[in-house]
């Protein structure tokens, strides 16, 4: 019961820091997409914003490098949480294809929609720029110009194009 007390105060916080770090995320070099309501990139901002109070804290992106990328971006985050399932008061992150989704093939992935470049993120309380500074350093150590082979690409294609 305490806790309902603070839940609009948390959900506003969580969505504030979700809307910066969408836009940082949205500008990064290393992000090919994303994929948050709040975006007036997205094709359902519009709707969002007539129905919903706010944009909520749930967003995916795509990394520029694929299963590779994601790999080594989960590798590197400090503040950010791995979890399986999104949602709480902390900043929570999947790469589905590293993890919840490992043991299907690439192909079975994909059929079911999910890229190697997705990013799952559930953005939690914490102040914005602290989970931004996570994601920029582990950003830095990703190379989008690596095969799934950590070959390096030629002309932006994999080695075996």
């Amino acid at each position: 019961r305490r806790g309902l007390k603070t839940l609009p105060l948390r959900v506003e916080k969580a969505q504030d820091s979700a809307a910066r770090l969408a836009v940082f995320l949205e500008g990064h070099p290393k992000v090919g997409w994303v994929r948050y309501p709040g975006l007036e990139s997205h094709p359902q901002h519009e709707l969002c914003k007539r129905i919903f109070k706010g944009p909520g804290t749930m967003m995916s992106f795509g990394l520029k490098g694929g299963i590779e990328a994601g790999k080594t971006l989960l590798n590197n985050v400090r503040l950010c949480t791995l979890a399986v399932s999104l949602g709480g008061v902390e900043t929570l992150i999947q790469h589905p294809a590293s993890m919840t989704h490992a043991k299907m093939s690439p192909e079975a992935r994909l059929k079911g929609g999910l890229t190697d470049d997705l990013v799952r993120f559930s953005v939690g309380i914490e102040e914005a720029e602290e989970i931004m500074a996570d994601l920029a350093q582990a950003l830095e150590k990703v190379s989008a110009n690596k095969t799934a082979k950590g070959e390096e690409k030629k002309d932006g294609l994999d080695a075996e194009d």
